[in-house]
């Protein structure tokens, strides 16, 4: 892999982004859901993931170069949105506090988890330049970093909190 300046800012944004969105798990998110109810806990995190719909962006000329693969751009933006889709149907579930709630969550987190990693490593092995992302950067520095750590905290809270039936 070429390393180019705009490779170096790019890794410099996600990992100072990952780091600070870990920490504000580590401080402040998990003290304040490891001991609630499903509900009350994963709510919000669900919230939050549904807003990875904005994956979407990759297929959409004039927000991201035309010169962006379509091999990476593609199953980026699907597969956003059906963890998007994932993420409403658990929300749903959570909500109403159906005992499907935990084997969709565990779903949910799985294809969510996988997808990012996905893509994390399709744009580092077909060398795509971060500029040819466009407005789509911020999406890329800030929502996957911060979507990690929301699949972390979920996957830790549903670890704590097994249910045995």
């Amino acid at each position: 892999m070429q390393i180019t300046p705009n490779t170096i800012h790019f890794f410099i944004s996600y990992a100072v982004a990952f780091l600070v969105f870990a920490l504000i798990a580590k401080w402040y998110l998990w003290p304040a859901i490891k001991d609630r109810a499903l509900k009350a806990a994963l709510t919000p995190l669900l919230l939050y993931a549904c807003l990875r719909v904005n994956g979407l962006m990759f297929l959409m000329p004039g927000l991201v170069s035309p010169e962006l693969p379509s091999a990476f751009a593609v199953p980026t933006a699907y597969g956003d949105l059906i963890a998007v889709l994932l993420a409403l149907l658990a929300l749903a579930l959570v909500r109403l506090e159906n005992p499907l709630s935990v084997p969709v969550l565990w779903l949910f987190n799985f294809v969510g988890l996988l997808d990012l990693i996905y893509s994390n490593f399709a744009s580092l092995k077909d060398q795509i330049d971060p500029a040819l992302w466009g407005t789509a950067y911020y999406l890329v520095v800030l929502n996957v970093p911060a979507m990690i750590v929301v699949h972390v905290l979920m996957i830790a809270y549903l670890l704590r909190h097994r249910v045995v039936k």
